[in-house]
């Protein structure tokens, strides 16, 4: 049985003229990346989407499916480009202050998400075969608990600073592309939000 299924916020799926192809897997662009999830309660379709670092503690080897994705940009850097021992931060989205509580390991490359399939699931998705399925998943692992929450205010400060001067920050996705649920982080973003940790605020 695949773990325990995680509930979150994504977006509806947009057309989508052209997807990533498979073909692409062994050559991925990024090793790092930011993946959102809820930590408050929040019901859709009578279901509790909430899922926040806590939670991910919780389950079996601190290990969960990465399940209801359902943009394709975001399915397609699961799909295409995660990686097993590929560090991501959790982001806490949607609630009073949002912003990065930890770190997690994918530890399960993509496979398709059961949720598509399942009618009485928020994200089901009515058009998505199993012969065909449309939405993948990955399996995450905690790692650690940021020494620091880092939040979005924060980070969107040094975001338009580094605007200006040119630092790690300045294309950062969670700004660039702020609604997908999983984005790419370059190393050099990476690096510089570990730096924040120890800084006092």
């Amino acid at each position: 049985m695949p773990p325990r299924k995680r509930r979150k916020i994504d977006h509806k799926p947009k057309s989508s003229s052209k997807t990533s192809s498979h073909d692409n897997k062994d050559t991925p662009t990024y090793s790092h990346w930011l993946m959102k999830s809820e930590p408050e309660t929040r019901l859709e379709k009578g279901v509790d989407v909430k899922f926040g670092i806590t939670d991910l503690q919780a389950e079996p080897d601190q290990t969960a499916c990465w399940d209801g994705v359902r943009n394709y940009q975001a399915r397609n850097f699961m799909r295409d480009q995660m990686r097993m021992g590929h560090k991501a931060f959790f982001y806490h989205s949607n609630c009073k202050e949002p912003g990065i509580a930890g770190i997690v390991e994918i530890v399960k490359e993509s496979y398709p998400d059961h949720t598509q399939f399942d009618s009485k699931d928020p994200h089901y998705d009515s058009s998505s075969k199993k012969d065909n399925p449309k939405w993948f998943m990955v399996d995450v692992k905690f790692v650690r608990m940021m020494k620091r929450f880092i939040p979005l205010s924060e980070l969107k400060a040094l975001h338009l600073e580094h605007k200006s001067t040119g630092g790690a920050l300045q294309n950062m996705a969670l700004f660039t592309r702020a609604r997908l649920s999983v984005q790419p982080v370059s190393k050099e973003e990476f690096d510089f939000i570990l730096s924040l940790e120890s800084k006092k605020t």
